[in-house]
C-alpha cells in the first residue's frame, strides 16, 4: 500500500518524540501538518479517521494515534516503532530529571522554580476543564443527561471519594441506558478535529487507497495479537512476583498501572485522579507535593503527559530502595521502566487488536453512547483533580498562601484570556517563582 521509505518515517517518528510539547493538542496538531500538510503521507480525511479511531480508546490518544499511522504505513513492526519511538525520548528525559530532581529538589533554586510552576500546573489543568467542557458538553437544554453526569462525577470524586474506576463504569452504564432513552443527548458530535479538508493534491495514503490487508478485521489475526500482548504482560508480571512476591513494590506498580491503562478514558488528566488516589493516598509512593511537581515535568518534557508515571515509578522506586540502599539510581529507574511498560502495553494492543474492529462499529449508537457519557464524566473528574491540585497550591501549613493564589489566577489568565501555550506558562511560572524566593518575598 505504502510507498513511504521505513527510514524516513523511522526518522520522522524518532524527531516528533523530542518535538512533541504541548500536550496532545499540541502533538496531533504537529503530526497533522507534518504528515497531512507539508509531506501529505496521508490524506486530510485519512488521518481523521484514525485520530477518531484514537479518541475513542482508552489512553493517550496522541500516542496512538503515532501507533496506527506507523500501523497503517508499514504494518505491525511500523506501528511498534512508531509508538515507542514517540514515547522513548520522554521517558530518558524524565529518568534524568526526576534524578536530579531527587537529588536536588531542595535546593533554593529549584524550590523556587517549583514555587512558580505548581499554581501554572493547576492553571492548567482547571483550564483543561474548560476546554474539554466546552468540547464535550453541548447546551443544557439540548443535553443535559451529559451535564448530569459531569456534575455527579466531580460530586463522587471530590466530595464522596468514591474510587475513580465505579466513576467511570456508572457512566458508562449511564450510555447504556441513554441509548435506548434518549439517543439523541448521547449522539457524538464532530468535533473540532472534523474540519474540513483542503484541496492540497493526492497523499501517498489518499482517501481512496484501498485499506491494506493488515488493516482489515480478521478473527485469526485478533486472536494472535491479543495473545502474544497477553504473553508480554504475563511474563514481566511472572518473573516481578517470582523476584518480589506480590507484595513487592515493583510488583504492586506493575499491577496499579495495568489498571490505570485500561481507564485512561479522556486522557492523562482524566487518569491523574486515579493515579494520585493509588499512588499518593493508598500505596504512598510519593507525596502529593511530589505529585504536583511530577506534573510540572511532564508539562515541560516533550511526549505524552501521561508520562508523568515515570515520575511516580522512579520516587517509588528509590523510596522503596527496591534494588537495596547501594543501587538507589538503578533500581529507580528501573522501576520507571515497569510502570511505563505496563501503561503503554495496552495502547499497543488496542490499536495493533482493535483498529480494525473499532472501525466497523463506529457510528453505531449502541457503542459509541457509553463512550460519549464517558467523556462526560471526565469532565466532573479532572474537574475534581482541579479542586486537589488547587487546594495543595493554595494551602500551606501556616493557612492560604494568597500569592500562590494570585499566580494560579494570572496562570489561568494567560492561558484562557490570552492563549498562551502550555510551555510558556510553565517557563514564566517558574521564572516568577524563582524570582520570588531569591529576594525572599516568599
Amino acid at each position: 500500500m505504502s510507498s513511504i521509505p521505513v527510514l524516513e518515517a523511522l526518522k520522522f517518528w524518532l524527531k516528533l518524540g523530542f518535538i512533541s510539547f504541548g500536550g496532545p493538542a499540541g502533538q496531533i496538531a504537529l503530526m497533522h501538518r507534518e504528515l497531512v500538510d507539508r509531506r501529505r503521507w496521508i490524506s486530510e480525511r485519512r488521518f481523521l479517521h484514525a485520530l477518531n479511531y484514537c479518541m475513542l480508546l482508552p489512553g493517550p490518544e496522541a500516542q496512538q494515534l503515532a501507533t496506527y499511522l506507523g500501523w497503517l504505513m508499514h504494518r505491525t513492526w511500523g506501528g511498534i516503532l512508531a509508538g515507542v519511538l514517540f514515547v522513548l525520548p520522554s521517558l530518558v528525559i524524565m529518568i534524568g530529571l526526576s534524578a536530579v530532581y531527587v537529588a536536588y529538589g531542595h535546593s533554593p533554586v529549584v524550590a523556587g522554580l517549583f514555587y512558580g510552576i505548581k499554581p501554572a500546573v493547576a492553571a492548567i489543568v482547571l483550564h483543561a476543564v474548560w476546554r474539554i467542557g466546552s468540547r464535550t458538553l453541548r447546551h443544557p437544554r439540548q443535553a443535559p443527561a451529559l451535564w448530569v453526569i459531569a456534575v455527579a462525577s466531580f460530586v463522587a470524586l471530590a466530595v464522596l471519594a468514591i474510587p475513580f474506576p465505579w466513576v467511570i463504569a456508572s457512566a458508562a452504564l449511564a450510555g447504556v441506558f441513554g441509548a435506548r432513552w434518549a439517543p439523541g443527548q448521547f449522539a457524538m458530535s464532530g468535533g473540532g478535529h472534523a474540519a474540513a479538508a483542503t484541496a492540497q493534491g493526492p497523499a501517498l495514503i489518499d482517501d481512496d487507497t484501498p485499506a491494506p490487508d493488515h488493516a482489515r478485521f480478521s478473527r485469526r489475526r485478533l486472536a494472535i495479537v491479543v495473545a502474544v500482548g497477553l504473553a508480554l504482560w504475563l511474563l514481566p508480571m511472572a518473573l516481578l512476583v517470582m523476584a518480589q512476591g506480590w507484595q513487592g513494590t515493583l510488583t504492586q506498580m506493575a499491577w496499579f498501572f495495568s489498571k490505570a491503562a485500561m481507564l485512561t478514558f479522556g486522557g492523562a488528566y482524566a487518569v491523574l485522579p486515579y493515579v494520585y488516589q493509588g499512588a499518593v493516598e493508598h500505596h504512598q509512593w510519593l507525596s502529593g507535593a511530589q505529585m504536583m511537581d511530577g506534573l510540572a515535568l511532564g508539562e515541560t518534557t516533550p511526549g505524552p503527559l501521561i508520562m508523568v508515571v515515570a515520575f511516580v515509578g522512579f520516587l517509588g522506586g528509590w523510596a522503596r530502595q527496591v534494588l537495596g540502599p547501594d543501587a538507589l539510581f538503578l533500581g529507580a529507574a528501573l522501576a520507571a521502566c515497569v510502570v511505563t511498560w505496563f501503561t503503554f502495553l495496552p495502547s499497543f494492543i488496542f490499536i495493533l487488536a482493535g483498529g480494525p474492529l473499532v472501525e466497523s462499529t463506529r457510528g453505531q449508537l449502541r457503542f459509541t453512547a457509553p463512550l460519549t457519557a464517558i467523556t462526560a464524566a471526565v469532565v466532573g473528574v479532572i474537574a475534581s483533580l482541579g479542586l486537589v491540585f488547587l487546594v495543595h497550591v493554595g494551602w500551606g501549613a501556616a493557612g492560604p498562601d494568597l500569592v500562590a493564589l494570585a499566580l494560579t489566577a494570572l496562570a489561568l489568565w494567560a492561558l484562557a484570556g490570552r492563549a498562551w501555550n502550555v510551555v510558556t506558562v510553565i517557563a514564566a511560572g517558574g521564572a516568577i517563582g524563582l524570582g520570588l524566593r531569591l529576594t525572599g518575598l516568599v
